[in-house]
């Protein structure tokens, strides 16, 4: 069954309705309520349309947040080959929200790191729902490493609500293991490449997003702080959840106007959700061709200019 937002509930009414009309055309011979089918399935098209046109930021959170959008592992398994997952930290354990390894991209090795949120109850508990602890950031840290000694570009796949707050990860340096991981990000000398595929939250998501070129899905979202966090930080009342996601200016639309992104990937008519083939593609044709265009510039070029590139964010 299709899970529905709540800003969706008039088009789930129609499309339930369309369901319905046609399981009784399919169960009676004698009865063809394909005519009153295909007005429900338009009505209910131009409705997605024109909602999708027009939704605010908070309604951008909830689709970014959507549990059916991909997650990282089916990037991963449609756009990547011979993939070959590198656990552990070498220090403490191994994260299961934190993704990483090797792979071929077009028959060329890349290290893929990315997070995963899971699917159902048991692999979102399994993946703490996207949440890395310190030795999710050190895996990080470690692939980007093995990357540069090899010289092999790095992709990374963010989907994060933020790094993990546990009391345990406190006491094992979280705040050490992301700045050192955004460190290693500015550090090696191989193209890196990053795509927001649903939430960037916080240094969470800066720790593996602080790339060369920065993609975001057209209904994802990126911020420093979530919105319901903001809400309860400056007024109090994690209600007000909707102004706060307004004044973060998290869109894609926004971060691109503020120069933060490099590019705002389409995603099918009503979210990724709804079209999983068709925004995985669009992701792999981005990658495609802007690794092609890193390639061919020099270690030293790449890493001035990614270094360049962040100094400049908030300058006037």
């Amino acid at each position: 069954m299709q899970h529905y937002l709540e800003f969706e509930k008039p088009i789930a009414e129609i499309e339930a309705k369309a369901s319905e009309l046609q399981s009784m055309t399919r169960e009676t011979s004698d009865l063809d309520l394909s005519g009153e089918v295909e007005k429900l399935n338009k009505r209910a098209g131009k409705l997605l349309k024109e909602t999708y046109a027009s939704l605010d930021p908070w309604q951008k959170c909830q689709v970014a947040r959507h549990p059916e959008r991909p997650h990282c592992l089916e990037y991963v398994s449609n756009l990547f080959n011979e993939f070959t997952s590198l656990a552990g930290d070498r220090k403490f354990a191994d994260d299961r929200a934190m993704i990483g390894g090797l792979a071929r991209f077009e028959d060329e090795p890349v290290v893929v790191i990315g997070h995963e949120k899971g699917h159902d109850t048991h692999t979102r508990l399994e993946h703490n729902f996207g949440m890395a602890r310190p030795e999710g950031y050190r895996k990080a840290t470690r692939l980007m490493q093995l990357a540069d000694t090899f010289s092999i570009p790095v992709i990374t796949l963010v989907d994060t609500p933020g790094a993990y707050p546990g009391k345990g990860a406190e006491e094992r340096g979280q705040s050490e293991a992301i700045a050192r991981c955004t460190e290693t990000c500015l550090r090696v000398n191989v193209p890196i490449l990053s795509v927001i595929i649903g939430e960037g939250g916080s240094g969470g998501a800066v720790a593996i997003a602080t790339a060369d070129r920065i993609a975001m899905l057209e209904h994802s979202i990126y911020s420093v702080i979530s919105p319901e966090g903001c809400a309860s930080i400056l007024w109090k009342d994690a209600d007000k959840m909707r102004e706060a996601a307004t004044a973060l200016k998290l869109t894609a639309q926004d971060l691109g106007k503020l120069g933060i992104i490099d590019k705002v990937i389409p995603e099918p008519l009503g979210g990724a959700q709804r079209g999983k083939k068709e925004t995985i593609e669009s992701v792999g044709a981005w990658l495609s061709s802007t690794l092609r265009q890193l390639k061919s510039k020099k270690p030293q070029t790449l890493l001035k200019a990614r270094r360049e590139k962040f100094l400049k964010i908030g300058s006037v």
